[in-house]
């Protein structure tokens, strides 16, 4: 006798500007300096590629990317912090890498703040590489955070 496991669908589309309040709430949950209702309404006008990603027709995580000259620069990323830990910010980091290879980006660029060791360790285990360091790049509790540069060739 075999079971047959059904999981949750994501899909990815483009990020509208219905999805903000949605977005907003994610990023205000997942960060202590989070993004702003601006920063990402201005990412769209600015034409990134930003986008999300849904389960079960429920927006539960998004990226915004800078693509360029044939770089991809991964600007955010972020899965709604009651999903996390279970691969979808994988398959999302994913899916934005073969984007920027379907528009022709040879090399793929992020910071990440070292305090963030979830996020090093997918990165890493990517094949992302550390090539640098930003000082004082992020606001902290305390002063200022670096920035650890990563890079991937696609």
């Amino acid at each position: 006798m075999s079971a047959v496991l059904e999981f949750p669908q994501d899909e990815y589309r483009l990020m509208q500007e219905d999805d903000l309040a949605t977005v907003v709430n994610i990023e205000q949950a997942a960060y202590l300096f989070p993004w702003s209702e601006s920063i990402f309404r201005d990412c769209l006008r600015a034409g990134y590629a930003c986008w999300v990603m849904e389960l079960d027709n429920e927006l539960m995580g998004y990226a915004v990317l800078l693509t360029a000259v044939g770089e991809c620069h991964i600007l955010n990323l972020c899965i709604d912090p009651e999903l996390q830990g279970k691969g979808y910010g994988r398959r999302l980091l994913n899916k934005m890498l073969d984007y920027a290879k379907s528009v022709n980006a040879n090399s793929a660029f992020l910071e990440v703040r070292p305090s963030n060791t979830y996020a090093v360790e997918l990165y890493e285990s990517e094949g992302f590489n550390e090539v640098g360091i930003r000082r004082d790049y992020y606001p902290a509790k305390i002063g200022r955070e670096d920035a650890m540069i990563f890079a991937k060739e696609l």
